[in-house]
C-alpha cells in the first residue's frame, strides 16, 4: 500500500536557466521550420556558454534548397530568443554572442523508417496524472513552475526590474493522507542586477510573489525559506554556467513524482516519439484521471524505431483506480490511434506550438487556441468511459 503521510519535493528552473535557453533556441528552430513545412524533420541541440552559442544536428525540408535557406536563418533565431529570455550581460549579450550554425541534413537511414510513418526511434514513454492540483498534476512541480512563472512576468513587466533571468525554486510539501497540506520548505535562487543586494533584499521582494501563488494556509509559521542561499548571484545564465539542451528532463515531466523514460523533448519534430508519445501518455493518463477511472494513473507506452505500432501499453492505477488496470490499457488502446501519425494527427503536433513548452513544464498547461498544449485537453472522457463498460 502506497504512503499516505510523508514529504515530497520537486524542484522547476526559469527560462533564464542556462539549459533552459538552450532548451528554447532548439524549440524555436523547430517552430521555424515548421511554419516553413508542418512535415519538416528536425533534431536540433543547442550549447550555451561564455558569449557563445552551438547549434547543431539534424533538420530536413522538402527540397535541399529549402533546408539550406531555413539553416542560414538560424542566426537570428538564436539572438530573437536570448533578447526576449532578457539577457544583456556583458558577457552573454543577444546582440554580441557568437553563434556557431552546425546544422545538416537528415540522416537518410532514420528518415527511410520514419517515411513510413513508424517510429523515429525506440523507447519508452510515461504519461501521468492525479487530483492534486486542478491541472491533475502534482501539486510540488505545478507550484514550483508557477512561482517562476510569476517572477519572469514581473521581471519583464518592470515591476521588480532587479531580478534577472536566471532562477531555481525547489519546494517541499507534506501531505497528509495522500494530499498536500503544508510547505515544509521553498528555496529560490535568483539572479539580480545589483551587486548590493543582500539575501534578505531579494527575499522582501519575492515573498509576495510566493505567497500570492501558493494555496491560502500552506505556508505557516514552521516553513524553512531558502532564497538566495549562497549570497550574490549576479553572473547568471550561460556565462555563469554552461548550458545544453535537454538536461532538464524531471523539471520539464513531473518533478519526480512519475517514472521518466529518458528522452529530452525539446528541438524534437514530432515523428520523434520521445516527445509525441510522451505527449500521447500524458494525454490519456489525465482523461483517465478526468473521468474518474482512477485518482492517479501512470501509463507507458513503447515504440521501436521504423515500427508504427506501440510494442506495449501499461497503466498503474497504484490502488486508486475505479475499475481494473487492464481494462484501462484495452480502453486507451481502443479510444486513441498510438502510431506516431496517429498522436500527430489526434493531438494536432505538426504546428509550431513548441518554443512556448521550453520553460515552466510541458504539462499542466492550458490548451489554447492555435494548438499549443493540446495533449491537456480532457475531450476522451466520455470515450473511455464508455470504452471500460
Amino acid at each position: 500500500m502506497s504512503r499516505m503521510n510523508y514529504v515530497f519535493t520537486s524542484e522547476s528552473v526559469s527560462e533564464g536557466h542556462p539549459d533552459k535557453v538552450c532548451d528554447r533556441i532548439s524549440d524555436a528552430v523547430l517552430d521555424a521550420f515548421l511554419t516553413e513545412e508542418p512535415n519538416a524533420r528536425v533534431a536540433c541541440e543547442t550549447f550555451a556558454t561564455t558569449n557563445t552559442v552551438v547549434v547543431g544536428g539534424e533538420v530536413g525540408l522538402s527540397t535541399p534548397e529549402k533546408t539550406k535557406a531555413m539553416v542560414a536563418r538560424v542566426e537570428a533565431i538564436v539572438r530573437d530568443c536570448v533578447r526576449d529570455i532578457g539577457y544583456e550581460q556583458d558577457k552573454f549579450h543577444w546582440n554580441t554572442l557568437k553563434v556557431h550554425n552546425l546544422l545538416h541534413e537528415q540522416s537518410a537511414h532514420i528518415a527511410q523508417g520514419v517515411d513510413r510513418d513508424g517510429a523515429g526511434d525506440q523507447g519508452i514513454m510515461f504519461g501521468y496524472a492525479c487530483q492534486e492540483t486542478p491541472e491533475l498534476m502534482p501539486a510540488p512541480i505545478q507550484y514550483s513552475h508557477a512561482i517562476l512563472r510569476r517572477l519572469a512576468e514581473v521581471r519583464k513587466s518592470g515591476a521588480e526590474p532587479t531580478l534577472g533571468p536566471d532562477a531555481k525554486s525547489q519546494l517541499s510539501l507534506r501531505y497528509e493522507d495522500g494530499k498536500p497540506v503544508e510547505v515544509t520548505s521553498i528555496v529560490l535562487s535568483t539572479q539580480h542586477m545589483l551587486e548590493s543586494q543582500t539575501s534578505a533584499d531579494i527575499r522582501a521582494i519575492v515573498e509576495p510573489h510566493i505567497r500570492a501563488i501558493l494555496p491560502s494556509g500552506w505556508i505557516t509559521d514552521k516553513t524553512e525559506w531558502w532564497v538566495n542561499p549562497t549570497g550574490t548571484f549576479v553572473i547568471g545564465g550561460p556565462d555563469g554556467d554552461a548550458g545544453l539542451t535537454g538536461r532538464k528532463i524531471i523539471v520539464d515531466t513531473y518533478g519526480g513524482a512519475a517514472p521518466h523514460g529518458g528522452g529530452a523533448f525539446s528541438g524534437k519534430d514530432p515523428t520523434k516519439v520521445d516527445r509525441s508519445a510522451a505527449y500521447a501518455a500524458r494525454y490519456l493518463a489525465k482523461n483517465v484521471v478526468a473521468a474518474g477511472l482512477a485518482e492517479r494513473c501512470t501509463l507507458q507506452v513503447s515504440y521501436a524505431i521504423g515500427v508504427a505500432k506501440p510494442l506495449s501499453i501499461y497503466v498503474d492505477t497504484h490502488g486508486t483506480g475505479a475499475v481494473d488496470a487492464t481494462a484501462i490499457e484495452r480502453a486507451v488502446a481502443e479510444c486513441m490511434d498510438l502510431t506516431p501519425r496517429g498522436i500527430r494527427e489526434k493531438l494536432g503536433l505538426n504546428k509550431p506550438i513548441y518554443a512556448r513548452t521550453s520553460a515552466y513544464g510541458h504539462f499542466g498547461r492550458a490548451a489554447t487556441a492555435d494548438g499549443g498544449f493540446s495533449w491537456e485537453k480532457t475531450d476522451l472522457i466520455d470515450a473511455l468511459k464508455a470504452a471500460v463498460k
